[in-house]
């Protein structure tokens, strides 16, 4: 029996849109890295960020690299809906962009050029 190396947790009251988060997991950081995804609300979001980032407002996601295989992301379901209205964008499109996202600061990549590319090269191999 295998190890699981993907597991999503939604702590809010609301459904998850269908992406294909194993296959972007596993293109990104490979088939044995184990990550969880919690979906969480403003208030924990807020908790998080300001514990973490000193940050005192709701993220729309944190990702948190625990060892060089593991990883959590944490993603505020209220936020993806907030920024994918502000943006003109679908909940799901702005949900599936910020898991790519997440996925690749796990990676170690910081926000540039270099990331946004590649983020939008992801988007497009996705469908997102």
């Amino acid at each position: 029996m295998s190890e699981k190396t993907f597991e999503i947790t939604n702590m809010t009251k609301g459904k998850l849109p269908r992406l294909p988060f194993i296959d972007m997991k596993e293109e990104i950081l490979g088939k044995k890295y184990n990550l969880s995804l919690v979906i969480i609300g403003d208030t924990r979001s807020q908790s998080l960020n300001k514990k973490y980032r000193g940050k005192n407002k709701p993220a729309n996601i944190l990702s948190f690299p625990l060892s060089s295989n593991d990883g959590e992301i944490f993603i505020n379901s209220r936020k993806v809906v907030r920024d994918a209205r502000r943006d003109g964008s679908s909940t799901k499109k702005m949900l599936g962009f910020l898991f790519i996202h997440g996925l690749l600061h796990l990676e170690g990549m910081p926000h540039g050029s270099k990331m946004e590319a590649k983020e939008r090269a992801f988007q497009k191999k996705f469908r997102i």
